[in-house]
Order: C-alpha cells, then sequence, then structure tokens
C-alpha cells in the first residue's frame, strides 16, 4: 500500500498514520522524493481497507501496489531514481560508461586500461578482485592487492570503481576500495548476501540471473532496498537461450519493461550478452536507443593476452569510436553521454 500526505499533514498526523501501519504488522519506508510525504506499507501485515487509510487525519491517497516489488516499483516512485556518487550521478540524463577489464591482472593493465577508457568518457572502473569461474582451476582474482590497485588506478584517473561482491563475508573488505558492489548473475538469488547489501551505505548493482525473469531480477533488488538500501542498479547481461553463435542473448525488451516497472536505474552489459567483441559496439548502441541508463563494457589494452574473457574485451580505440557513436545516440533520444 502505498499512503500519500497532505502537504500540511502534521507531525502528529504523520505519526498517527505511521503508527496504524505498524500496528497492523507492516514496515513502513518513506520515499525520498521531494514534496508531500510518500509512505510504502511492506511485509506481512494485514491490509486495512483502503478507505480507512484514506479517512485517516492527514492522508490525501491511499492505494495499493499491484507488483509485488514494492519498494523497487513506480508505484512506490514514479520519478526514477538517480544515484549520486562523488560527482557521477547515475539514472539522470547522462548515459554512464562503466568500462574497464573483466580481471584485474596487473599494474601496467590497469594503468594503460584506465587511461584508455577515461580518454573514451568513462565515469566508472570496472574490473574483477574476486573472479567466479566455472573452474575451480580458472585464475580466481588477486582479492585485496587487486582492490588496492584498481582503487589507486581509478583515484589517479578520477573515476569511481565498480568490482564484484561474490559473498557476504567480503562486504567489510571491499566497503574500504569500491564505490559499487557488483552483485554477479550467479548471485542474484544469494539472498544471504541480498540481505547483508541491504545494510551497507555503497550504491549496488543487481545483474540479471542467467534465466530469470523480470519480476525475479527486480524482486532481487527488493531485497536489497527492503533491508535499508534504496541506493540500487539493476543490470542486463544477456540470458541463457537456444542460440549458439553468442555467449547469452541479449533483452532489450527486459530493459524497456524494467524501466517501466521499476523507478530503479537499468544498465546494460553488451560485453557478457554477446560474448564476441565485433558484436559489442552495435548491442551498445542499441542498449542506449531502448533507453539504458548506462553502460558496463569490458575493454583490455592487449585483449589476445588477456587472462579472461579476452575475446569479448574491446580494444580501446574500439571504445573510442564506440563513444563518438554514442554520444549522437544518446543526443537523438534525449540523454547526453
Amino acid at each position: 500500500m502505498v499512503i500519500t500526505l497532505r502537504p500540511e499533514a502534521t507531525p502528529e498526523q504523520i505519526h498517527g498514520v505511521e503508527a496504524r501501519l505498524r500496528d497492523l504488522g507492516f514496515q513502513v519506508v518513506r520515499a525520498p522524493s521531494p514534496g508531500p510525504i510518500v509512505l510504502a506499507a511492506v511485509g506481512e501485515g494485514t491490509l486495512p481497507a483502503l478507505a480507512e487509510m484514506r479517512a485517516m487525519p492527514g492522508v490525501a491517497e491511499a492505494r495499493s501496489i499491484p507488483e509485488p516489488f514494492k519498494l523497487a516499483s513506480r508505484s512506490f516512485r514514479n520519478e526514477t531514481s538517480v544515484l549520486k556518487i562523488g560527482d557521477v550521478s547515475i539514472g539522470g540524463p547522462e548515459v554512464i560508461l562503466m568500462a574497464g577489464p573483466c580481471t584485474i591482472e596487473s599494474e601496467e593493465q590497469m594503468v594503460r586500461t584506465a587511461a584508455a577508457v577515461r580518454q573514451a568518457g568513462a565515469r566508472v572502473l570496472r574490473g574483477g578482485a574476486f573472479k567466479p569461474r566455472t573452474s575451480p582451476y580458472s585464475f580466481q582474482g588477486l582479492g585485496e592487492e587487486g582492490l588496492k590497485l584498481i582503487r589507486r588506478v581509478a583515484d589517479a584517473n578520477g573515476l569511481l570503481v565498480i568490482s564484484e561482491i561474490m559473498d557476504k563475508s567480503q562486504l567489510g573488505l571491499m566497503e574500504r576500495y569500491v564505490d559499487i558492489l557488483q552483485v554477479g548473475a550467479r548471485n542474484m538469488q544469494n539472498f544471504s548476501l541480498l540481505r547483508e547489501l541491504g545494510k551497507t551505505q555503497k550504491a549496488v548493482m543487481v545483474k540479471r540471473g542467467l534465466s530469470a525473469t523480470v519480476d525475479e531480477w527486480l524482486m532481487s533488488a527488493e531485497y536489497v532496498i527492503s533491508g535499508g538500501n534504496d541506493r540500487v542498479i539493476v543490470c542486463e547481461r544477456g540470458i541463457r537461450a537456444y542460440e549458439t553463435y553468442t555467449r547469452n542473448t541479449l533483452d532489450l525488451n527486459a530493459v524497456a519493461v524494467a524501466k517501466s516497472l521499476s523507478h530503479l536505474p537499468v544498465i546494460v552489459d553488451p560485453s557478457h550478452a554477446v560474448g564476441v567483441r565485433e558484436k559489442v559496439v552495435p548491442l551498445a548502441r542499441a542498449a542506449v536507443a531502448v533507453g539504458a541508463d548506462g553502460l558496463l563494457i569490458e575493454v583490455h589494452y592487449d585483449p589476445e593476452r588477456a587472462i579472461c574473457d579476452g575475446q569479448q574485451s574491446l580494444y580501446p580505440e574500439q571504445l573510442m569510436g564506440l563513444a563518438k557513436q554514442l554520444r549522437q545516440i544518446a543526443d537523438a533520444v534525449g540523454r547526453t553521454f
């Protein structure tokens, strides 16, 4: 249920509405938006009649939330959320580019790649310090040394840092180095991790699972928000389908659907979606055209020698060329880049 209070509602009236909802067993959440106070009643409480809530002093409107993802829905908050991290705003008019290597390998790799992505207009440097690999024998990441390296290189180039968190035990460590905590596709329904991320003040990006529906994807984001952290982004990274020519299938339908159902910023990862270097550029263009708030792209200064995902990593010059095209597309759809 969503309750909108009158602009002239007194503190006593607001407290009375909140107290009534808590008495009924609900968690009460205020929408972080300007204007009149908007409350959401979520949880397993006993729903009162809408007429009862509308009749309470100070209440302007009361209505139900039809979506299962209550706090992530536009029924609760109609305007798109804008996450401000330093001088970067995600979800606003600017399409945000997040770019960098799949995994942090060495100082030379990070220094050269960071300089290249910054020149192309990226605002966020990506790079994995902990890597979820299908084979237990594959490179698993540099751990804390990798986090220290990406933080140092990002700061030198005026970039934010996004990196993947794989387990709730890593949260304290990663909070020291990372601006955006990425939940990978394999962890989209790791509910104990999602609950823990609800307690942090860091921004969280939840990637869509390999076969997840849009409802399941947004419900994973709801886990984080319901825990108290509304600084959440969702990321479409391709789903597993019958096609074998590409790594996954980029679901641009889901981008448009998520944008209509949810106020959360939507990022697209064309690198993991297609898994083929020469196909990343056209998918990135399409993602911006369909309304994505940003892109997460793998870039490596020497992808042929990359430890992982070199086949889908762009060369720096390819990213520069893509950036020029994205500026034109963003302008055509009323955005900036």
